[in-house]
């Protein structure tokens, strides 16, 4: 019986520190929102993870994307350059 109310301690420990944190907030409004989705997704488990932030890029991945985002805003840049001189040259 004591091994029993030691482990509703630390249960109850446990609840208090995850209510703390905000993780039973998070948890619970991400819940209500699938449950409020009218169109149910197919994957409720990649709905839970894209609404909790996980479904995102690494940081690795995202400085990639940002260097390669800048790379392609130069190479447009550049051929709107040469559009405009070559459109130039037509008139």
């Amino acid at each position: 019986m004591a091994h029993y109310r030691a482990s509703e301690s630390k249960r109850e420990q446990f609840r208090r520190y995850l209510e703390k944190s905000g993780v039973l907030d998070t948890i619970t409004s991400v819940l209500v929102a699938l449950y409020e989705e009218t169109d149910k997704p197919n994957n409720a488990l990649d709905f839970i993870k894209l609404h909790l932030g996980a479904g995102g890029p690494e940081p690795a991945d995202a400085e990639a994307l940002r260097m390669e985002l800048s790379d392609l805003q130069q190479k447009c840049n550049l051929l709107m350059e040469e559009n405009k001189e070559l459109r130039n040259r037509v008139r």
